[in-house]
């Protein structure tokens, strides 16, 4: 009979998006009394990165720990959105269970099929939380059917279909086995026991010789790189001589300086960590993830973490507009490809690769999220570049070509079911599910390929007036769709000059269509200043001013009124562009511009495309 430490419980809490993981966290801390009872603490204390804070998502996973009676419990709360399924799949090494969140009104969603099917996978045992109890339109026990239905077709053994189910209410910290809202408990007891009794506890071999696996990567100013992993076997000790197990197949030897654990929020120093404990390690400067630290006398290393490829790719380019170096502080190729290098050493998801150019990478990631979340650090980081249309990545299976396919799922009042449901077949979707949910609203699901999808958001909102809710998820690579499917249809409105906008320029054209910039914007020739109403791109000088004569006019004192301009944040930007298009990104601004600034040279280049063409 193998031994257990029956002190020591590890588990991943996976959801989709906005399901409430990291409230669900939040409380679980407190009610643990993890925080002092006169301590301020943040909501949402796991999001930690400012960009997290903001956008109300979780980028990054996080480790904590709390103590429950005698025991004590390992948490890790992971992100909920597929463009960070990175971060998902390698914390499942690192847990024996996982508790899956599930919205108790909007039920499962395609990211909570991802998530659980990996954790799956990793046989991993599941206990389900229904969250949002408390909601109005809550459906708990048609949601556990759903839930039931979900692990059916993802392939669950029996095991794991006998999973307890926990009825809770994050926001309010309570927690029940009772499905009626009514019959919540005063705090999340029930769910401390539950794991407790059934996420199974590590084996304790630490007897026998080292195997540690980092899964996540760290950097402190003092250490260096850290480390992030479970130890699978044996123990480890501060000043240890251990072997490190490299990727490419390698062995370095170093000796660990500091071990950390875990407690609260907060990462502690300690002297040894055994067989289960999920810790921090530092004294290698180039530890990866996947790679193995055991005894230099029993070299052993464990499977390498299997990631998904990247889906979605991307040029990333030396900034050189007219306006370049004005408001960024690293502008250099040198400086830029540092940092796409050091994004690396985290992102386990991400891919850079260089091209002819000595100024433009090729960088790939899962999705447009991820890598417009590194574009958006990079330029609060003080960095200026330009980069390309978003471009999904054509593998080749069996000699086809193959591209991504996602799962897309609509949720939308019943009024604009018709245009969803034209606009997803001009982008090559087939639909496969339609739910009415009685209460007006209807749930829509389809397969669509990924470039399908680029740039359909701002479409989808504009569609629902603001209503719908849209999510997808890659789900597989299928033969290449034939012809164009989805991209922008407008042309656009390009300066023709360098200069400041002005109010009476702008006037001139806004019946073209709908403009980008507002008067007094800096603006360079071949800069894009608005969208066409027609499909032909318009060269239009918004600089323009108005000639001043000294003849009064008739209709001098009739105020004239400017439509409102439409500013585009980094991802309405990056999904606008077409291929002969850049944005550019500062950490100031972001512009949309034409590849090439000159009018008669863009001129000639479209006039040699359509003779090559046709």
């Amino acid at each position: 009979m193998l031994k257990k430490r029956q002190d020591l419980r590890n588990i991943a809490i996976i959801a989709h998006v906005d399901h409430g993981k990291t409230t669900l966290v939040d409380q679980l801390l407190r009610q643990a009394g993890t925080f002092r009872a006169n301590e301020h603490v943040e909501e949402r204390a796991m999001d930690s990165n400012d960009l997290e804070r903001e956008r109300g998502i979780t980028i990054l996973a996080k480790n904590t720990a709390i103590h429950y009676e005698d025991k004590r419990i390992n948490i890790l709360d992971t992100p909920g959105h597929a463009d960070f399924g990175g971060e998902v799949e390698r914390i499942m090494k690192m847990v024996d269970g996982v508790l899956l969140v599930v919205d108790a009104y909007e039920g499962c969603m395609p990211q909570t099929r991802f998530v659980l099917k990996k954790a799956l996978e990793q046989n991993l045992t599941p206990i389900v939380v229904v969250n949002k109890i408390d909601r109005d339109f809550a459906r708990p026990d048609e949601v556990v059917d759903e839930v039931i239905d979900l692990f059916i077709e993802l392939g669950a053994n029996e095991d794991q279909l006998e999973f307890p189910v926990v009825f809770a209410s994050a926001m309010n910290g309570t927690a029940s086995l009772d499905s009626n809202p009514a019959n919540q408990e005063e705090n999340m007891k029930s769910l401390f026991d539950t794991i407790i009794e059934h996420i199974p506890a590590p084996i304790d071999n630490s007897e026998e010789p080292l195997q540690f696996q980092v899964a996540l990567l760290d950097y402190n100013d003092y250490v260096g790189r850290i480390g992030v992993g479970r130890v699978f076997r044996g123990t480890m000790k501060v000043g240890q001589q251990v072997a490190l197990m490299k990727v490419d197949g390698s062995v370095k030897q170093f000796r660990v300086t500091k071990l950390f654990g875990y407690m609260g929020l907060k990462r502690q120093e300690i002297e040894e960590a055994k067989a289960g404990d999920l810790v921090a390690v530092s004294g290698m400067e180039d530890i990866n993830v996947g790679e193995t630290v055991c005894p230099v006398e029993h070299q052993d290393a464990l499977p390498l973490l299997r990631i998904d490829e990247p889906t979605l790719q991307m040029t990333f380019l030396v900034n050189n507009s007219p306006f370049a170096g004005r408001e960024g502080k690293y502008i250099t190729s040198r400086k830029i490809e540092e940092r796409l290098r050091s994004q690396l050493e985290t992102d386990v998801s991400l891919r850079v690769d260089n091209t002819d150019s000595p100024d433009a990478w090729i960088v790939s990631g899962r999705g447009e999220l991820h890598l417009s979340i590194l574009i958006e650090n990079m330029r609060r980081e003080g960095y200026e570049l330009q980069v390309s249309k978003p471009e999904v990545i054509i593998k080749e299976v069996d000699g086809v070509r193959c591209e991504p396919v996602e799962r897309v799922q609509i949720d939308v009042p019943e009024e604009y079911t018709g245009s969803i449901m034209e606009s997803m077949g001009a982008r090559k979707g087939e639909m496969l599910d339609m739910v009415n949910n009685g209460n007006g609203q209807v749930r829509l699901t389809f397969m669509v390929p990924a470039r399908g999808l680029i740039g359909y958001t701002t479409e989808f909102l504009t569609l629902t007036r603001g209503y719908g809710i849209l999510n997808h998820t890659f789900d597989c690579y299928q033969p290449v769709h034939a012809g164009q499917v989805g991209g922008r249809r407008q042309g656009v409105l390009v300066s023709l000059e360098t200069g400041k906008a002005s109010q009476y320029g702008i006037m001139q054209v806004e019946d073209r269509g709908v403009i980008f910039v507002e008067p007094g914007t800096e603006v360079y020739a071949g800069m894009i200043v608005g969208e066409h109403t027609r499909e032909n791109d318009l060269t239009v000088n918004v600089v323009k001013m108005k000639q001043q004569t000294n003849i009064r006019s008739a209709t001098k004192d009739q105020t004239s009124t400017m439509k409102k301009p439409r500013l585009m944040t980094l991802e309405e930007s990056l999904e606008y562009l077409n291929d002969d298009e850049f944005c550019e990104v500062t950490p100031e601004s972001i512009r949309l511009r034409k590849k090439i600034l000159d009018k008669s040279e863009r001129e000639r280049a479209a006039k040699k495309k359509k003779s090559v063409e046709a």
